[in-house]
């Protein structure tokens, strides 16, 4: 018989531990009333920035088919969690913004207790399992001509503190792919446009 060791680091046990982590995750983090595809919605549109949250942004970041994401926002929207605006930057479009309920059902996400056991971590550990992970998630990404979205800052079209924000409305960042100013929190969202620096 193997011992544990022989298991270990191969595709097979990689893949087990993922799968068993992403089952006990989707079991914790189902709650409120939502199903699974209303809680991935509402955990999107609470850290995407207002460039990507738009039902085409949802649905390239969840990978889903169209008519998922129609059904799950109407639902969202039926329960009070998301409003739906014409988009200011393409009035084609739809911008979706979360509700003061929407917000605060989010914030109470049960994944958050993930994220404590994250920090349980040693730092080292914590920063090879991101990279890792941020890897592997890039390079199925990549497999399947799918955008691999990121955090702003992080862009290479970011300019911090660009003398083209517009710091008396609390934007001093400017995005140069967009041509728009960008709020400091806003700079910490995802972003369906990001490149790496």
């Amino acid at each position: 018989m193997p011992n544990q060791s022989q298991n270990q680091n191969t595709p097979d046990h990689f893949i087990s531990l993922l799968a068993r982590l992403s089952r006990l995750v989707n079991h914790d983090g189902h709650a409120g009333g939502l199903k699974p595809a209303q809680w991935d919605a509402l955990r999107f549109l609470a850290r995407a920035n207002r460039f990507s949250r738009t039902p085409g942004g949802l649905t390239a970041y969840l990978g889903a088919t169209k008519g998922t994401i129609s059904q799950t926002l109407m639902s969202l929207e039926k329960k009070g969690l998301l409003e739906k605006t014409p988009d200011p930057l393409d009035r084609r479009s739809v911008a979706l913004r979360l509700t003061a309920a929407g917000e605060e059902l989010a914030s109470s996400d049960a994944l958050t207790s993930f994220g404590t056991l994250f920090e349980g971590l040693p730092p080292a550990d914590r920063q090879k399992l991101e990279a890792a992970l941020e890897q592997l998630l890039r390079a199925k990404l990549q497999r399947e001509g799918n955008r691999p979205f990121g955090i702003c800052n992080s862009c290479r079209h970011f300019r911090k503190n660009s003398a083209q924000g517009n710091i008396s409305e609390g934007k001093p960042h400017f995005c140069s792919l967009l041509n728009e100013p960008l709020s400091e929190s806003g700079s910490h969202k995802i972003c369906i446009e990001q490149e790496a620096a």
